[in-house]
């Protein structure tokens, strides 16, 4: 499995965790930056994850900001892309069970190290549920369709 990993400055350090804590579970990582934690631009990263979820070059991918909100945003512009902020067990379960997000989103100034890891292991440990979400996400990919007809 490949995973994409970025962030801003706000959530290097965490990054910097998660990459070794998913290396050590053979997951290959591919890291977008930042590299630092001097002060960057969220979107910049957000973006870099978000449009290699959106075009198919990859399946998943991990986030991370102060607040996980600015990349929210920005992930979700992208279509095909479900992006969850997940900053609690339970967020990052049904992110995936009812929304089978895509990328997660975490908190780097909420979420501490050890938490952080929880949630991303609850994230690659669940499955979509299908069922009555997967009549919800075809209407979000129907919709993505029509508002999006013009870029394809």
């Amino acid at each position: 499995m490949q995973i994409a990993l970025a962030s801003d400055h706000g959530g290097f350090e965490l990054k910097q965790e998660l990459k070794v804590f998913l290396e050590s579970l053979s997951i290959e990582v591919i890291d977008l930056g930042t590299f630092s934690p001097a002060s960057v631009d969220y979107p910049d990263f957000g973006t870099l994850v978000a449009e290699k979820i959106s075009r198919g070059d990859l399946e998943k991918g991990i986030l991370i900001c102060g607040t996980g909100i600015g990349m929210s945003i920005v992930a979700n512009k992208f279509p095909k892309v479900r992006a969850a902020v997940a900053n609690d067990l339970y967020s990052s379960r049904y992110s995936r069970e009812h929304t089978d997000a895509n990328i997660l989103i975490i908190g780097g100034r909420i979420v501490g190290k050890e938490l952080a890891k929880e949630i991303v292991k609850v994230w690659l440990e669940t499955p979509f549920a299908g069922g009555r979400h997967k009549r919800r996400l075809e209407k979000i990919a129907a919709l993505e369709r029509e508002k999006f007809k013009d870029e394809e």
